[in-house]
């Protein structure tokens, strides 16, 4: 089912046409942290779950995301400039070998990253397709609860799976996370798969943003006439 309704919408246009997504700059502390003038979506998801293969799956690019074999590489913010938003790349968590202090400190950059959460408009977090959400990715899936965050599953590497399996994993998973199916979205990097479901999913973000600062800035209006 969920390759057929890919294979259509290939067929439809894209929803959002992303042009010259570059890498803006990484950080590793508060103080760091960028403050943009236009939507930011945030990536997270335990190490090695495809954040990378992800993000360069949308900016049409194999290598503006550093992909590698050994989990745990990204332990910055990294951010990218998708021309009509921001996107953030935060550190991969789950990770078993690495430091208690590495991981504290992981821990730490994310806390303060979402403690910002009136810059960020909204978060992806990735959960790998083939398997049951972890216990990383319950706390995490919490923790955006616990800062009131808008965001939506995304499930990685659904071409290691049949459709059926597709179809099975996704309600299962949803049920684990005590979520609708309708929350999640099943993609694959290597295919394509899910993409323009993505896309669709971004642009209404941006779209929302948008009405939020028109309808902000017509008040501030409204006010300085009185």
């Amino acid at each position: 089912m969920y390759e057929t309704n890919y294979k259509k919408k290939e067929q439809e246009v894209c929803p959002l046409v992303i042009k010259n997504a570059t890498f803006i700059t990484s950080a590793a502390r508060a103080d760091q942290f960028i403050d943009p003038q236009k939507p930011m979506i945030a990536v997270c998801g335990k190490s090695n779950v495809g954040k990378s293969s992800f993000i360069n799956m949308l900016a049409n690019r194999k290598k503006l995301a550093k992909t590698s074999s050994e989990p745990g590489r990204t332990r910055l913010v990294n951010y990218f400039d998708f021309g009509e938003f921001i996107l953030a790349d935060l550190p991969g968590y789950g990770f078993a070998r690495v430091s208690k202090t590495e991981k504290e400190k992981w821990a730490k950059t994310l806390d303060e990253f979402f403690k910002k959460s009136d810059k960020l408009s909204h978060v992806f977090m990735l959960v790998d397709s083939r398997h049951d959400p972890t216990a990383d990715d319950m706390q995490m899936l919490e923790f955006l609860n616990f800062h009131i965050l808008p965001f939506t599953v995304v499930l990685t590497k659904t071409d290691k799976l049949s459709r059926m399996k597709i179809k099975e994993h996704v309600r299962a998973i949803a049920a684990d996370l005590y979520l609708g199916e309708s929350n999640l979205i099943p993609t694959s990097s290597e295919t394509g798969f899910g993409k323009n479901d993505v896309l669709q999913k971004i642009k209404s973000v941006i779209e929302a943003q948008t009405y939020v600062v028109e309808n902000e800035l017509e008040e501030d209006e409204e006010e300085t006439e009185e």
